[in-house]
């Protein structure tokens, strides 16, 4: 984090460490840790112990696979991070005093990161443990994984943490745009994206994308790129294009969560059509509409209604 108050934000340690050897367990840890390093690598030393994630169990294996597929479901909002780095000087990953200045209780937090101002990442960083103890700053945060929210007044609350999970928060009045993962950036890019719509208690909430050929240089002083801005309000979700190229082409939009819906909704429109394939949780109040298939570069409105 102090690299990216530097202004330098492509940073990240060596994950499971580079000189001395690690354990199974810490390396699980650590690498969960690192999906969230802006610059993420798993390196070390040649007379340490091997640490690549085949030298570990099948158990091991398999929560690295699902932090590294994280990472990459998520790679469009962290692309985005970094185009407001290049354009704005803002940081990808910072403390949570940036967000919350006023909040004392943020000043001293150094086991905790955001990336934006969207995401709250609680990590586990101790041997043995399946629990850890986490601040939320006083707003309402959702699970990123079911939308479950936590209320906070500004407190510390203990966070159920197997060794398969890392904790990742969704601030509201945030949207994050997410893609379909995949095992490399080339195949990833094809999928189709998912939209996190997290409401505030008003039922609002905003966020973007920037798109490129996620290649080239310059791109946006070029003005060869996307910028999608989306924003929620009270019960409808709308797209609007600021600057669309060809890269966008061909990708659509597949799903749509919405954290933090009050009541469940009798009726969903899409561009104006009712559709009849959606779901409501009662327990976390998250409305899912699972099979969309919207194309991504053309303004696109849901909405969602309580009556008959």
């Amino acid at each position: 984090m102090l690299f990216n108050m530097f202004g330098i934000p492509l940073v990240g340690a060596d994950i499971c460490g580079f000189a001395g050897n690690t354990t199974e367990e810490l390396c699980v840890r650590w690498s969960q840790l690192g999906a969230f390093y802006p610059f993420m690598r798993n390196h070390n030393d040649f007379h340490s112990q091997s640490q690549e994630p085949y030298v570990f169990s099948q158990k091991a294996q398999a929560a690295i696979r699902k932090a590294l597929l994280l990472r990459y479901s998520l790679l469009p909002y962290l692309y985005t991070l970094f185009h407001k780095a290049h354009t704005a000087a803002e940081t990808v990953a910072r403390p949570l005093f940036f967000e919350f200045p006023s909040d004392p209780n943020t000043w001293t937090v150094d086991h905790q990161m955001m990336w934006g101002e969207a995401l709250l990442i609680t990590p586990v960083l101790q041997q043995g443990k399946t629990e850890v103890k986490g601040y939320f700053p006083p707003v309402t945060w959702y699970s990123l994984y079911d939308g479950s929210a936590v209320r906070s007044k500004g407190q510390y609350v203990v966070l159920s943490t197997p060794l398969d999970t890392i904790n990742v928060h969704v601030r509201e009045g945030c949207i994050l745009p997410l893609q379909l993962p995949n095992t490399t950036t080339t195949a990833s890019r094809i999928n189709p994206f998912k939209l996190i719509v997290a409401l505030s208690e008003s039922g609002a909430a905003r966020g973007e994308l920037f798109w490129d050929d996620g290649e080239g240089l310059l791109t946006f002083e070029r003005g060869d790129y996307t910028h999608i801005l989306f924003l929620a309000t009270s019960n409808i979700i709308a797209s609007t294009l600021i600057h669309v190229n060809s890269q966008i082409d061909g990708l659509t939009l597949g799903e749509v969560s919405v954290f933090g819906v009050a009541n469940p909704p009798q009726k969903v429109f899409v561009n104006g059509v009712s559709i009849s394939d959606f779901s409501f949780r009662l327990d976390t109040k998250v409305l899912s509409l699972p099979k969309l298939s919207l194309p991504i570069g053309m303004e696109f409105t849901i909405t969602w209604s309580w009556g008959n």
